[in-house]
């Protein structure tokens, strides 16, 4: 933080905090929608998630990483895109990184067993566990963060949806968010960042789905450009704070406002020390058909995006960023 905070077009982001037990719904639902208008990040707080389980849940995190690449290795990202992502398998920013991410993950998705009518979906399955033997109760205290995670994503798209002038339990409708897509994901960062050379933690990207909850640990390295326009683009650090989630909209919820609301370019920067965070990723259900919203079009601003199966643009997007899983097949 420090080396980079010495350029002067570097700027530190003041990003709007929805506090989710203020008694003051209309409140929060104006904060909320103005965030969205404004850059589609903002702060959560009194969320009902202790900091006593969230530093757990990083520890587990950090054990997980600190594996031999070969244990890790076993439970190797598969095509349903649940487990392990070595270092550069995700090119986000193809036009200015050099390679991939500085980055290893993780992805957990909701657990379906396999005699369930739904598990062969794309989104759906059971998840890969590292052995139980080498991390005794990591699979119970990550399940248990997710269920968490996916409760305080549904209180937000209450407040979302009422932002939209919809009902309040718009998105929790069973093609919506009654069985919902998502999907965390266990993210270490490694090393120095040098955009001047293509080299990046994480390249600039905004996120495919609706939203994304996002708990980071103290160390400073995620940026966002509100005008992706901008020439040249600004870039300003969005500081952790202790207790509290970022979130921001994703790809999917621009399309589904019709670009009321926005979904913004953010990108990690390393400075050398290991930064770990989670990401929890929330879409619609597989079969939801993403299509303007009724309050976000009218005759003199018609839909600018034509619908599509929420399935059919997550599988897209993945496949444009991830690396052929062959590549790793044929290195093991």
């Amino acid at each position: 933080m420090e080396n980079h905070t010495k350029d002067s077009t570097m700027n530190v982001s003041s990003l709007n905090c929805i506090d989710l037990s203020d008694d003051d719904l209309h409140n929060s639902v104006v904060s909320l929608k103005q965030a969205c208008l404004d850059c589609g990040f903002f702060y959560v707080i009194n969320h009902g998630i202790n900091d006593e389980f969230m530093d757990d849940v990083f520890e587990q995190s950090k054990k997980f990483f600190a594996l031999p690449l070969e244990e890790k290795m076993k439970v190797l990202r598969n095509e349903k895109h649940r487990g392990y992502t070595p270092v550069l398998d995700e090119l986000l920013d193809p036009e200015n990184q050099v390679n991939g991410d500085h980055k290893e993950g993780y992805y957990i998705g909701i657990e379906v067993p396999k005699d369930d009518p739904h598990w062969d979906k794309p989104f759906y399955g059971p998840n890969p566990w590292p052995d139980a033997d080498v991390l005794p109760g990591w699979r119970e205290t990550m399940e248990k963060y997710h269920r968490e995670a996916l409760r305080i994503s549904k209180a937000i798209a209450r407040l979302l949806a009422l932002a939209l002038d919809l009902d309040v339990d718009y998105f929790d409708r069973t093609e919506m968010l009654g069985k919902p897509i998502a999907t965390m994901r266990f993210l270490r960062y490694q090393g120095v960042s040098d955009p001047s050379n293509g080299i990046y933690a994480c390249g600039a990207h905004s996120d495919f789905g609706m939203m994304t909850l996002l708990a980071t640990d103290s160390v400073t390295g995620l940026q966002i450009c509100k005008d992706k326009k901008a020439t040249p683009q600004k870039w300003e650090y969005v500081p952790p704070i202790k207790g509290a989630f970022i979130v921001n909209l994703g790809d999917m919820l621009e399309r589904w406002s019709n670009g009321f609301f926005k979904s913004t370019l953010h990108r990690v920067l390393g400075n050398g020390q290991e930064r770990y965070s989670i990401p929890f990723f929330v879409e619609p259900n597989h079969d939801c058909l993403v299509e303007c919203l009724p309050t976000c079009k009218s005759e003199s601003n018609l839909p600018k995006y034509p619908p599509i199966k929420c399935s059919t643009y997550l599988t897209q997007r993945y496949k444009e960023t991830h690396a052929e899983l062959s590549i790793y097949h044929q290195q093991t």
